[in-house]
């Protein structure tokens, strides 16, 4: 079995289930409803359900919520309040950086909820619990930075790597970084391209700089400390170091 073969057969293994992703988003919607009330402005599928990256050992669907501008309070406490509504309707939720994780119907759902910065136009402020601060982003110039860049099966095998390594390392960062570690290179050549991508989290990625496409101001690479971006690029380093794409992804 030739590698691009072998590749091919591990993101089909790996393929979320489209529709019942979708339906377990629907499902938990009017719980986001109740809880956004007259402020809600829309709800809409982001992340990799609407990048087409996504696998089923990761999140199956991204919810990105879009609250007025004039929503009370601060961005702390919409997310606090967001992750009170999901809890109190029977939902285990996790607290994660700009994100509330929850479960349905067995498909991993991460809400993230943002507050337009203006009553029109797509840019957002989003809360990060991890540092206690807050980023302005624009969820639609993310997806398509990712959807244009022609690298989405790299961008997958990359991902199932990630989970099955037990890496800390957040999607758009991820997907960033393969698209700029294939920027030379051609299209179709799967085996070829995931190699160069696994050379670039070893050799590079530590002293690579990542700018949100959305907001200068907003440092994707920081996201992950020294330590956390070494962990990546040990683990590319003994992966690389396989024998056979059985030893590398699985």
């Amino acid at each position: 079995m030739s590698g691009d073969t072998y590749l091919r057969s591990i993101l089909n293994q790996y393929a979320v289930n489209v529709s019942g992703a979708e339906a377990a988003g629907t499902e938990i919607y009017p719980v986001i409803q109740k809880w956004g009330n007259s402020y809600l402005v829309k709800t809409e599928f982001s992340g990799s359900l609407a990048k087409g990256t996504g696998i089923s050992i990761g999140t199956d669907a991204d919810i990105f919520i879009s609250v007025s501008s004039t929503t009370p309070g601060n961005l702390a406490n919409l997310y606090e309040t967001l992750f009170n509504a999901v809890t109190q309707s029977g939902y285990t939720a996790r607290k994660q950086n700009v994100s509330i994780g929850t479960t349905v119907n067995g498909y991993k759902i991460d809400l993230v909820p943002g507050r337009r910065q203006s009553q029109h136009g797509n840019v957002h402020s989003l809360y990060k619990s991890k540092s206690g601060s807050w980023i302005q982003t624009n969820i639609n110039t993310h997806i398509n930075h990712v959807k244009g860049s022609n690298r989405i099966d790299e961008i997958r095998l990359a991902k199932i790597w990630r989970q099955l390594n037990n890496l800390d390392f957040p999607s758009f960062y991820l997907e960033m970084a393969v698209i700029d570690s294939l920027k030379y290179s051609s299209i179709g050549n799967l085996s070829d391209d995931f190699l160069k991508v696994l050379d670039f989290f070893r050799d590079s990625l530590a002293s690579t700089r990542y700018v949100d496409p959305a907001n200068t101001n907003n440092i994707i690479s920081d996201d992950l400390d020294a330590t956390e971006k070494s962990a990546i690029s040990a683990q590319a380093r003994l992966s690389r170091n396989q024998q056979t794409w059985g030893g590398i992804v699985w």
